[in-house]
């Protein structure tokens, strides 16, 4: 019996070495060590995600107070310039358009022409005014002078006729002479004196017309000059030109067209004097102030392009004020809304814009440093002088002249038919 039931258990256990697929190991049982390994670096790695929290969060709060709280910036902000708008100061007809859109032009340049007949025809008119005008002051000089001579002959002959007639009465008191004679010498004085005041009348009548003047200066030479110069200058203002170095856009002119004076036909774009319109919350101009200096960025260069410059004016107003239909804030139906006011930021590197030029209406990023906060808020001072001139249009006034000066030397007394 005992070695049966030995057998019996002896065969009931299972022999380790012939069956191991038995055998079933827990993957997640490791020793008590490692498992206290595992926690220790959990903590760890808590505690640095802790740190670099606290830290981050100090790196912000730093930020903030040494930089964030000393920029405002916003991305409401478009490049803004100067725009000539170009158009005729006669009315005509084109015949010659010389520019595209895109075209680069310098100031006094010619854009477009227009038919010269009727202002040809105009100045001719002028011109034989003109010289009408000085024959005929001419005229009157002489006229004067003729005048001055009878003036001089008529008192020589009432001095002569008053002689005679005080001679005679003298001869007449001692019988020398009739009565009658005396009565002819009286009757010679008076004629005598009529004629000196008819010649007298005549002369002042005459003086009057040039007393003061000079040929050129006479009131029917200069209203005839008047009239040239104005023929000379239309004559000159077919030839359109540009008032100041730029881009040509928005051409509509074409060949053919028929123009009046106003109507537009290009604009000129100054791209080399452009400036930022920043449209920033009326809550970001606490601390803004006239000079503090700015970085642009724009959408189309991104941030590789940084632009620099400075606050030069800050808005008098909200673009809500100024627009066609003006917001009616008193009314009912009323809801707060945080505005917006312009600040002109003027580009002060003209290098960049060389390099890197930009076009209007582009978007821009502007970001202003307000650490110094010095300057004003509103400009102290008015504008030293003119902000744009042109002199494009200076020189025709000196050729009138000249033409003007021509044609009065041409038809002086002695020079009139000389002409080279």
């Amino acid at each position: 019996m005992t070695h049966s039931s030995s057998a019996a258990s002896a065969a009931t256990i299972p022999d380790a070495a012939a069956s191991p697929r038995h055998i079933h190991l827990d993957p997640d049982h490791k020793p008590p060590g490692t498992r206290l390994s595992r926690e220790q670096k959990r903590r760890r790695a808590l505690t640095l995600l802790t740190l670099f929290v606290l830290l981050a969060a100090g790196a912000a709060i730093a930020w903030y107070l040494l930089v964030g709280e000393w920029n405002e910036s916003t991305d409401d902000a478009y490049v803004a310039g100067d725009m000539a708008q170009i158009n005729s100061q006669i009315p005509g007809t084109l015949v010659s358009v010389k520019v595209r859109d895109g075209d680069k032009v310098q100031a006094g340049d010619v854009l477009a022409e227009l038919d010269p007949t009727d202002t040809a025809v105009a100045l001719a008119q002028a011109k034989s005014a003109l010289a009408n005008a000085v024959r005929q002051s001419h005229g009157l000089f002489n006229q004067a002078n003729s005048a001055q001579s009878d003036l001089a002959a008529r008192a020589q002959a009432l001095s002569t006729a008053r002689s005679d007639y005080e001679r005679r009465v003298t001869l007449a008191r001692t019988g020398a002479v009739s009565s009658e004679e005396v009565d002819h010498a009286r009757q010679s004085l008076e004629a005598a004196q009529a004629a000196y005041n008819a010649a007298r009348q005549q002369y002042d009548a005459r003086r009057v017309l040039v007393a003061g003047t000079e040929l050129s200066t006479q009131p029917a030479v200069e209203v005839a000059a008047a009239q040239l110069r104005a023929a000379y200058l239309n004559s000159r203002r077919n030839a359109i030109l540009s008032p100041l170095d730029g881009y040509v856009a928005r051409r509509t002119a074409q060949v053919g067209q028929r123009v009046q004076p106003g109507q537009a036909m290009m604009t000129i774009v100054p791209l080399q004097d452009v400036w930022i319109d920043a449209n920033f919350k009326e809550t970001q101009l606490r601390k803004m102030r006239i000079g503090q200096p700015a970085t642009i960025e724009t959408d189309l260069y991104g941030s590789k392009v940084r632009y620099t410059g400075k606050v030069a004016s800050l808005g008098v107003g909200t673009g809500s004020v100024f627009a066609l239909l003006p917001a009616q804030n008193a009314t009912g139906n009323w809801i707060k809304i945080v505005q917006r006011i312009p600040v002109r930021i003027t580009l002060d590197q003209p290098q960049q814009l060389e390099q890197h030029p930009l076009r209007l209406g582009m978007s821009t990023t502007v970001e202003v440093d307000i650490h110094n906060q010095s300057g004003p808020l509103l400009a102290q001072q008015p504008a030293p002088g003119a902000v744009q001139t042109t002199d494009v249009y200076a020189r025709y006034n000196a050729q009138a002249d000249a033409l003007i000066a021509q044609v009065i030397q041409e038809n002086r007394p002695g020079t009139a038919g000389k002409k080279g």
